[in-house]
């Protein structure tokens, strides 16, 4: 990774523009080519430097519920449980933890209805039956960039 990779990285984490040719913008800004930053950012994700380019979105804003959840894993369980909890599209995060609650994910959805369904679905076909929904009470947030 050189110069050019890190001044993409520091220009795109947090104001990726919103634009039909998002690339363009971010070489223009730079001085590059759309067909370098494009190469680049192609090269940063297959290497694993970037895992991921999207959006983040207020989800309570737009009418959502999220919570966290810490599951109890048998070791035996493990793969299964990942598995199965990673098929629904609102769980946004999952994670091992070095703690008897070894599982933590969080989970986004239309209504807390719907998500404490789903935590009975997935209790069902894994047989893991310690599952904690742990919904915020009070919301923290702030913007994390990385500069590199």
């Amino acid at each position: 990774m050189d110069e050019t990779d890190r001044a993409i990285i520091n220009e795109i984490q947090s104001d990726f523009p919103v634009t039909g040719r998002p690339y363009l913008a971010v070489g223009r800004k730079l001085g590059l080519s759309e067909s370098d930053v494009l190469a680049r950012v192609s090269r940063l994700k297959r290497t694993g430097v970037i895992r991921r380019i999207g959006g983040n979105f207020n989800s309570r804003t737009l009418g959502f519920t999220s919570t966290l959840c810490a599951a109890r894993v048998p070791e035996e369980k493990l793969d299964r449980f990942v598995e199965v909890v990673n098929r629904y599209p609102g769980v946004t995060h999952n994670y091992l933890r070095n703690n008897p609650y070894n599982v933590w994910f969080t989970f986004i959805a239309p209504s807390m209805e719907i998500i404490e369904n789903a935590l009975e679905q997935i209790s069902g076909e894994t047989g893991v039956e310690e599952i904690c929904n742990l919904p915020a009470v009070r919301m923290f947030k702030i913007k994390v960039d990385f500069p590199v």
